[in-house]
């Protein structure tokens, strides 16, 4: 007998010994929902519990299940990357540093949830992606990554693709925005990062997220950010946040749910 057929067919007693009780998975919320059905009616079966829950698990893995997917870039690199959902408004999640396309994980969960699909990818010199300067990324056109995940997205099927990026993955999504053709980035998104390039040549609305203290070896980040971000056109919105935390790190922290709320908010302005 597979465990399905367990399930099925054994009193809800003893349902929790083959699932578990875990609190962040889809079949933790389907123990609870036995349980309850068991506490009400005293020992019953699962199948009608079993028949109703199944679909919603279905969804909620394919919603969150991921593809390595990987393409060209223009100047003859390859760019692998994560892609999570389906639907035709698009999201290009662009790392940090310090970080590869697995650190954005819980987020792009949250954006296919909020209606997106999610590439994630890795820029040359991390993970499996190569590209002229990848054995020195931060000097490396990492713009020419997010531009051919951009074109990768529309490529195939996706209507509108906006980029959220983190200190060095800002600034290449900035760059790749400042790059790109009329029309083709939607929005972008900048977490302790700004652009390299003119910011008075943003062809997108832009937001740009700091926090006040946040600094390198070269001194406080935030004077640099929002001389970029009053250079940059309208529409714009600088949002700055108390606290030190750098990028992507801010998602960490106690901050990061609302930071998680303004970039959903943000992606989804008509």
């Amino acid at each position: 007998m597979n465990l399905l057929e367990q399930i099925v067919l054994c009193p809800i007693s003893r349902v929790t010994g083959h699932l578990g009780t875990g609190t962040h998975t889809p079949v933790s919320a389907f123990t609870r929902t036995l349980l309850t059905i068991g506490q009400s009616n005293g020992t019953v079966y699962a199948v009608r519990a079993l028949i109703a829950v199944l679909p919603a698990l279905f969804l909620a893995q394919v919603a969150t299940a991921q593809n390595t997917i990987s393409f060209p870039t223009k100047d003859g690199g390859v760019v692998f990357a994560d892609i999570y959902g389906t639907s035709d408004r698009a999201v290009v999640l662009a790392h940090g540093g310090r970080f590869n396309k697995e650190g954005w994980t819980r987020q792009a969960e949250r954006l296919v949830a909020a209606g997106f699909q999610v590439l994630a990818l890795d820029f040359r010199g991390y993970g499996k992606s190569r590209g002229p300067g990848d054995s020195e990324p931060m000097d490396a056109p990492l713009h020419l990554d997010v531009l051919a995940a951009v074109r990768y997205l529309r490529k195939n099927g996706a209507k509108s693709v906006s980029v959220v990026g983190g200190s060095m993955g800002g600034g290449a999504a900035a760059d790749a925005c400042i790059s790109s053709q009329p029309g083709e980035v939607e929005r972008v998104v900048l977490l302790g990062g700004h652009p390299n390039g003119p910011a008075e040549k943003l062809k997108c609305p832009s937001l740009f997220i700091v926090t006040r203290d946040d600094a390198s070896g070269d001194g406080p980040r935030l004077p640099k950010i929002r001389a970029d971000y009053e250079k940059a056109p309208e529409p714009k919105q600088l949002i700055i946040l108390d606290g030190s935390a750098h990028a992507q790190y801010l998602l960490q922290t106690d901050q990061g749910e609302r930071v998680m709320r303004e970039i959903l908010r943000f992606l989804s302005a008509k």
